[in-house]
Parts: C-alpha cells; sequence; structure tokens
C-alpha cells in the first residue's frame, strides 16, 4: 500500500508566499540532479544556464478566467459562491458551490443584478453542482465584470494586479487556477531561451479540480483524479515527435504540462483534445517527460506524489526540507525548483 501519509512535510506557514515577487524571474530556483542526487540554489534567471539548444521547452498557455462568483439565491436572497471548474458544453459548467447544502436543484443564482444567472441542474458529492449559465452577449466579458480571480485558499492577501495570477503566454482562456511553474518566465527571459537555440512548445490543459482536489485517501491508490480537458495542436505534436525523434530533452514547465504529455503520448503525439484523470504517483514509468520545472507543492497533494514519481520520493521529501530550511517561497507565488 502506498501511503498518502508518506508525503507530508512540515511547512511553517510564513513560507507559504502571499504576493508574487516585483519581477517574475528573480524568484529562486533549486537544481535537483538525479543523478548525481544533489541540489544548487540558483535564481530563476538562470535556468538559461541549464537550458541547451537540444532542449525542447513545453508550456501549458491556458489561460486562468475569473471564476469566483459571489452571488444570491433569488428564492431566499442567500449569499452562494461559485467557483466555475469546466466548460461541459451548452452553458453547462461543472462548479464548486458553497454552501451546497443551501443549493437545490432548480435553485437560480443571480450574480450582478441578474446580469448573469445560473440554474442548478445536478449536485454531486465533495460540493460539486453543475450549473446552466443564463445570461446576454459574451461570457468572458461578464466573468471580467463580475468574476474574481481564483487565488488559492492559503493567500489571503489581496492581489493587486489580476496578470500576476497569469502567465505571461496565457493564451486560452479556461482554467480555475494557473498552471504556476510558469508564472516565473518573463517575455525576456522566453526570448533568451531561444535565443539559446531552444525551441518552445505550447500545449493548453485547462486547470480544474483534478489539479488541486486534496487526496483524501490514505491508501493513496484509492484517490480519484477528476478529468481536466487538453488540447495539443497539430504544430505542437510535430515538433514533440521532431524533437523525440532527434532524442532531444523534453523539459516540462509545471506538473499540468506533464500530464498533458504523459497523457498524449502513446508511441508519439498526434493532434487531439480530450480529457484527462491521469494520476502520478512513484512506480509511474514516464514514457514523453525528461526533466521539469515546478513550483513547491502542498504536503500531501497529488502534485508532490508526480514530482516524487520523477525524482524519488526520499530525494524530494530531503529537496523540501532544504527548502524550509533555506527560507525558500512555498506554493502558488513561492520559488520554483528545476528536476533534471
Amino acid at each position: 500500500m502506498i501511503l498518502t501519509s508518506d508525503y507530508d512535510y512540515n511547512l511553517p506557514e510564513e513560507l507559504i508566499a502571499q504576493t508574487p515577487l516585483k519581477n517574475r524571474s528573480e524568484s529562486r530556483l533549486m537544481v535537483l540532479n538525479r543523478e548525481k542526487q544533489t541540489y544548487e540554489h540558483k535564481h530563476f534567471s538562470d535556468i538559461l544556464d541549464y537550458l541547451t539548444e537540444n532542449d525542447v521547452l513545453v508550456l501549458n498557455d491556458t489561460k486562468v478566467i475569473p471564476a469566483r462568483l459571489i452571488g444570491h439565491k433569488e428564492d431566499t436572497n442567500a449569499v452562494i459562491e461559485i467557483l466555475l471548474l469546466k466548460d461541459l458544453g451548452d452553458n453547462v459548467w461543472q462548479t464548486l458551490a458553497r454552501p451546497q447544502k443551501r443549493v437545490k436543484i432548480g435553485s437560480i443564482i443571480s450574480f450582478g443584478d441578474g446580469l448573469l444567472k445560473a440554474e442548478c441542474i445536478s449536485k454531486e458529492d465533495m460540493g460539486i453542482c453543475k450549473f446552466k449559465l443564463i445570461y446576454d452577449g459574451i461570457l468572458v466579458e461578464i466573468l471580467d465584470k463580475l468574476g474574481e480571480m481564483p487565488l488559492p485558499p492559503y493567500i489571503h492577501e489581496k492581489l493587486e494586479d489580476k496578470d500576476r495570477y497569469q502567465t505571461v503566454y496565457a493564451k486560452h482562456p479556461g482554467s480555475a487556477a494557473a498552471p504556476t511553474a510558469g508564472l516565473h518566465f518573463t517575455p525576456e527571459l522566453l526570448e533568451k531561451i531561444k535565443a539559446k537555440g531552444v525551441e518552445l512548445i505550447y500545449v493548453t490543459l485547462h486547470v480544474g479540480l483534478g489539479t488541486f482536489r486534496p487526496v483524501d485517501e490514505e491508501d493513496l491508490t484509492h484517490h480519484v483524479m477528476h478529468e481536466e480537458y487538453y488540447e495539443i495542436s497539430k504544430e505542437a505534436a510535430d515538433a514533440l515527435n521532431r524533437a523525440k525523434k532527434a532524442g532531444k530533452r523534453i523539459v516540462s514547465v509545471g506538473t499540468t504540462s506533464t500530464r498533458t504529455l504523459e497523457s498524449a503520448y502513446d508511441n508519439g503525439f498526434k493532434e487531439c483534445c480530450a480529457n484527462t484523470s491521469i494520476f502520478i504517483y512513484p512506480g509511474y514509468k514516464f514514457k514523453a517527460v525528461d526533466a521539469l520545472i515546478t513550483n513547491f507543492h502542498l504536503p500531501k497533494s497529488t502534485l508532490i506524489m508526480l514530482v516524487s514519481a520523477l525524482a524519488g520520493r526520499e530525494f524530494i521529501l530531503k529537496a523540501y526540507e532544504e527548502a524550509v530550511k533555506e527560507r525558500y517561497r512555498f506554493f502558488s507565488f513561492g520559488d520554483a525548483m528545476f528536476i533534471e
């Protein structure tokens, strides 16, 4: 049995980064060498020294939508908060609703004096509800007016600039959380990386419940991942196949890019749009990804399990211990790690 508690570690609360740094690429970078079992302390801009023309860098170009909505039930005026998780088509969305017990099938929640309404059409476990959205106009524009950026619950500070919870290359709206490993890149740093001969390849995974849902099972093999939608264009698939054929190193930026690549790889890449519920934990054999840029993740999360699958649980937990000792900043607005 693989125990969830084996992926716990002690983190002082003051190390949870509450605000982004002024300059994205000035965050710290811990470089883990799997072969030598060593780690080095650098700054994120030093990632240039670890990339060569024999690398391709794969980035998730999803865009976070202002997915947090606070409204009132039309019949009782009770305050209801919903977090839009996944577009199911025909204006139906999978959401997290709080407090769910106040929401019944048929309940209508009104936002912004009726600019947007949501009718509950089904209820599931763990706070999940499906809502049919009712509005006139363009949903993205309405959400820009009414919605808030869905910051994680461990961030208590107000975000002054909404763009700081967005990568500089965010393109396709649909995420309920940022692919945070990408937050460290600036346009200037990406240009320098390209100038070294590194090819940048973009894929899309809309971050939803699968990525950030906590693991409640002590036997982690019983944990069920929720599906998340991903896309790989023909251009990206062809570039990835060329890189594989040439023996290049595929460097994934973030756990979401990693899950996309590992889900889509089957003796090569093809153009695709699909859903994935892949759960990567130790014992998993990576097929597509050779190296990973990632942030420091929550204790007992599916994300620390994924990085442990790549680098080994003991090595990762030692690195986390070192990061605590060296006062690294943790989680979404925190520092980064490069596993090579």
